[in-house]
């Protein structure tokens, strides 16, 4: 009796280990997966870190996919310095009126389009340009509740570890301008001929207002609809005062 008892207990040991080596290959790949995951949410943390070197030059995920599909881009880093002061309080005025006040997220702006959604009206944006630095650098294109939530913490966070003056000077130099063109240095020698430093304030307002639909709005080329509109940014910006004083 004690033979068939000592065969039956092997047989389940065999049984056991055998089960566990099914489990191994499956707790490595979620091991692995959540590593990656953890490195993924790290990255953004340490990369803006980085980004608040002024000798440093962040490029965006769409150029990073202009380089890998090789299209390649166009783009020449200016610092904000060499920026006219119109441009840089048109794009403002234009994109984040509040954008020197808030922490990175326009709470108010943000609950009204909550409330809106909520009550089945149109969708409309509510991004800063904090938001939209960091969808830019870290993020994908396309509506998305999910990389809106995302956008939200990240844009908190580079909002406290990076200047205003030096976020601002990112977003200016990662823009999308029209296709794999990025950056109002390129923007302004593409579309007026001429360098950031020497814009107008009318091809200021242009640019700035051309920002939330590069692909079909042309600065150079405005209809009726994009001059009023150009023609309101810049009396803005005219009258910007302390909504752009941090970065002055």
């Amino acid at each position: 009796m004690a033979a068939p008892q000592v065969e039956g207990e092997k047989r389940q040991v065999r049984r056991r280990r055998k089960k566990n080596a099914q489990r191994r290959p499956l707790r490595r790949v979620l091991r692995y997966g959540l590593l990656t995951v953890l490195a993924l949410l790290a990255l953004p943390v340490l990369l803006s870190l980085l980004y608040r070197i002024s000798w440093v030059h962040p490029v965006s995920t769409l150029m990073v996919k202009d380089l890998v599909t090789l299209q390649g881009y166009t783009r020449q880093w200016t610092s904000i310095d060499d920026v006219a002061p119109v441009a840089v309080h048109s794009v403002i005025m234009s994109e984040d009126g509040r954008f020197c006040s808030h922490s990175g997220v326009d709470w108010e702006a943000l609950n009204t389009v909550i409330e809106d959604a909520l009550q089945g009206e149109k969708a409309r944006g509510a991004s800063t340009i904090s938001m939209q630095t960091v969808k830019n650098l870290y993020l994908w294109q396309g509506r998305s509740f999910v990389r809106k939530a995302m956008e939200v913490p990240l844009a908190l966070y580079f909002d406290a570890v990076v200047s205003k003056k030096r976020l601002m000077e990112i977003y200016l130099n990662i823009a999308e301008w029209g296709p794999d063109l990025y950056g109002i240095e390129a923007a302004a020698q593409h579309h007026f001929g001429r360098s950031a430093a020497n814009l107008t304030a009318r091809q200021a307002a242009l640019l700035a207002v051309t920002l939330p639909n590069p692909a079909e709005r042309n600065p150079a080329r405005p209809g009726p609809g994009l001059s009023r509109l150009a023609g309101l940014i810049e009396r803005r910006a005219a009258k910007a005062g302390g909504y752009v004083g941090c970065v002055r």
